[in-house]
């Protein structure tokens, strides 16, 4: 099962690049900028990768984001995770990125953008893979920071394709963002958030009607309101799932406890995403398989999760067919 799902072709929807960086890459860019990290070794920074909660793990998540300071270090940082979600048959990647967390640092958003797309466009000629970026904003800060963000941002337009919302989701409610979302409608932006992982069902509604959100990042928590469940099934709305991730931050105890199969036998468009990987324990091809082995999910089952990453993909309708008959042509000939 594992060379199956390696060799699946699949798109990664939910993922954080600043949630990449290994703690070999932190510590050699720490020396780089002569940061001071607070773990004195490698193993040290990764036996406190052990969360509480999404805010425990964010006091970590933005402390080790010091290191990144210019585009050379995007540009790694960016490389680095392209390299691995090829080598584990991710075809496809929309990637999140976090502009508030570094321009509070004096690092600009032409280091940012132009180290990130330069990676992308780098891997996109190498091996085909193709991409979207999405900017996020940093929910626990405030709307008018998020609206200052969006403007300086928009000089650099062609170069992202959606917005997103992350960061802890308690007392921040996505009806916070309504005005930097429409905005960013205005000018053609996606979106997307995250609701429905810490946060109650209710902010999954909000996600949905007040920011009109084509994803829904996470959305576990949709299953206490059973009319919401048959609403996202029925618009077969996306919930990019990060299994691994729900597991170390304590949204469910144990990956058999996990509602994913759930989820998908009531017709949700469910998809497998890694969020923060160099955190969470595992990559793409990891999170397929605790949810194969932890949920006996069925070659059938993992199939449907790979074109489930295409359908709710901002991929043009032509290249999402084609990614479709392309896991079909694969299942096809494995089972032969």
């Amino acid at each position: 099962m594992r060379e199956y799902i390696r060799g699946l072709p699949k798109a990664e929807l939910h993922l954080h690049i600043e949630g990449t960086l290994e703690p070999e890459l932190a510590f050699r860019l720490a020396r780089k900028h002569g940061v001071s990290l607070p773990h004195r070794d490698v193993e040290e920074l990764r036996r406190a990768y052990q969360f509480s909660s999404l805010q425990s793990f964010l006091d970590i998540y933005y402390a080790g984001a010091d290191v990144l300071r210019d585009a050379e270090d995007f540009h790694e940082l960016t490389a680095a995770y392209l390299r691995k979600a090829h080598e584990q048959g991710v075809v496809h990647v929309e990637i999140f990125f976090d502009p508030q967390t570094h321009t509070a640092r004096g690092v600009s958003m032409h280091q940012m953008i132009s180290g990130m797309r330069g990676a992308l466009l780098q891997a996109e000629r190498e091996s085909g893979m193709s991409f979207r970026l999405i900017l996020c904003f940093l929910r626990h800060l405030s709307a008018a920071d998020a609206m200052r963000t969006l403007e300086e941002a928009l000089a650099y337009r062609p170069a992202f394709d959606a917005v997103g919302l992350d960061s802890s989701e308690f007392g921040h409610p996505p009806a916070k963002f309504a005005a930097v979302f429409e905005r960013a409608r205005s000018v053609g932006l996606l979106a997307v958030a995250h609701a429905g992982e810490e946060g109650p069902p209710a902010y999954i509604l909000e996600a949905l009607d007040i920011l009109k959100v084509r994803r829904i990042d996470h959305g576990v928590r949709c299953e206490e309101d059973a009319e919401l469940v048959r609403r996202l099934a029925l618009e077969r709305m996306p919930l990019t799932v990060c299994p691994l991730s729900n597991i170390k931050l304590k949204v469910f105890e144990r990956i058999e406890h996990h509602n994913l199969k759930r989820l998908l036998d009531h017709g949700l468009c469910v998809t497998v995403n890694s969020d923060d990987p160099a955190y969470f324990g595992g990559y793409i091809l990891e999170n397929f398989l605790a949810v194969q082995r932890g949920l006996a999910l069925s070659r059938a089952d993992i199939n449907v999760l790979a074109r489930n990453s295409f359908e709710a993909s901002f991929l043009p309708e032509d290249a999402k067919r084609h990614w479709m008959r392309a896991i079909d042509a694969y299942a096809k000939d494995s089972a032969a």
